[in-house]
């Protein structure tokens, strides 16, 4: 078994990671799927995709949780029956899930050298001239890829842009913790961000601010 971390991030949430080291035919073992979800499993091409699929339903099952306690929205975004939120990530060898009495997002992601050549599609570079090397641009940009990506899936909402609608502050990567806002179609939004960072992969998950946040100028 392969839960991988646990993070309660407060006494309403709590992150779960599972590193999937485990065949798909052990990670399908105890586990029932909806038609739906079996479904989709059955139209996954991918052997990977199957596994972090199923991996997902195991760490359902740690938070209390079956398959069939989850459904999808029209646009994709996942809910727990009990009205409680859920988020959930998948990136390679790692899965999470993010569960909390309050709106929240998730995600992981593999620090790749390739975030260098589409930074400027969700983030200005500029902002990031003064890091000393390449390695630490690659992690700082990974983290607010991440911190955008968990903002857009708590979000949920059509034509959100990363490089137009969400800003992050910047942060000290040992500070392990940074805050975000969103504008769009007229509204603000803040955001408490968190992260971390392991064996070359990064976590970052959001929620809702309880403060009204300024940026500095």
């Amino acid at each position: 078994m392969s839960l991988y971390k646990t993070i309660t991030v407060d006494e309403r949430t709590k992150v779960l990671i599972w590193k999937i080291e485990e065949s798909l035919e052990w990670l399908s073992k105890g586990i029932e799927l909806t038609a739906h979800c079996r479904e989709r499993v059955e139209g996954m091409k991918s052997e990977i995709h199957r596994r972090g699929f199923m991996s997902i339903r195991h760490l359902l099952a740690e938070a209390g949780y079956t398959d069939n306690d989850l459904y999808y929205d029209d646009l994709g975004k996942p809910h727990l029956k009990d009205g409680k939120y859920i988020s959930i990530t998948h990136s390679f060898d790692f899965t999470g899930i993010i569960v909390s009495d309050k709106e929240v997002g998730i995600d992981i992601e593999k620090q790749r050298d390739k975030i260098l050549k589409i930074a400027n599609k969700f983030t200005p570079l500029k902002e990031y001239h003064t890091l000393a090397n390449e390695e630490a641009l690659v992690r700082k940009l990974t983290i607010v890829w991440g911190a955008k990506e968990s903002i857009y899936k708590l979000q949920a909402e059509p034509g959100l842009s990363f490089l137009h609608h969400i800003d992050i502050k910047d942060f000290d990567f040992e500070a392990n913790a940074t805050t975000g806002k969103s504008f769009y179609r007229g509204n603000t939004a803040h955001f408490d961000l968190e992260f971390l960072e392991f064996e070359g992969f990064t976590c970052v998950h959001a929620s809702r601010s309880t403060e009204n946040m300024k940026f500095d100028d």
